[in-house]
């Protein structure tokens, strides 16, 4: 009688490297210094992940009663779509950080993977200092601006009808700017580790 065969796992293939575990959980040979730096980031990116994941609450709550007011009372809400489009927004900024720290970001690495890790952080600590850190603070500093605009004018969504403030909206694209430029510190550390000793942490 044959083994049964394996079912093929092809989920490493589509994400490139999913982080588990708790901030914390580093090397014993990795400098006191570095350490308490990469465990105090990612302790902040988990914890902003968890409370920015509350977000799905209340959009979901909006997007069950748009569908149940328009197809069973044939009432269609005027704020739905602005608070659902506003909230997801929110959330996808918010939780950018978060999702750098779990290694969850989609990426094209069929020649990355086979590389060794020394020659993987290298390529990762250039791409992050020439094009990383200078887009990311480009955006915060641009969207800041954008985001100040909006609460100094208190700007409306001219989207609906329902005319939605937009401020609390543009406030999270500095906001997810900056925790993906604090949590890009962490991930350049991490290289930086595995540079010298060929591993990652």
């Amino acid at each position: 009688m044959s083994e049964p065969l394996e079912e093929l796992d092809i989920t490493d293939e589509l994400i490139a490297e999913r982080r588990g575990g708790e901030p914390g959980d580093l090397p014993d040979d990795m400098t006191g210094w570095m350490r308490s730096t990469i465990t105090w980031i990612d302790t902040l990116s988990l914890w902003c992940g968890r409370i920015f994941c509350w977000l799905l609450v209340p959009l979901m709550v909006a997007m069950v009663w748009e569908v149940v007011a328009r197809k069973l009372f044939v009432a269609p809400t005027l704020w739905a779509y602005d608070v659902s489009r506003m909230l997801s927004g929110g959330l996808f900024m918010a939780g950018a950080g978060y999702a750098l720290m779990r290694g969850v970001h989609i990426r094209a690495d069929f020649i990355y993977r086979n590389w060794a890790p020394r020659r993987q952080a290298l390529i990762d600590a250039i791409l992050y200092l020439s094009l990383f850190f200078p887009a990311m603070i480009f955006f915060f500093l641009i969207s800041f601006g954008y985001a100040e605009k909006a609460w100094v004018r208190w700007e409306l969504s001219m989207d609906t009808a329902f005319m939605a403030p937009v401020a609390p909206v543009r406030t999270a694209m500095p906001l997810g700017a900056a925790l993906l430029i604090i949590q890009g510190v962490s991930e350049f550390l991490k290289c930086v580790y595995a540079m010298q000793k060929n591993r990652w942490p």
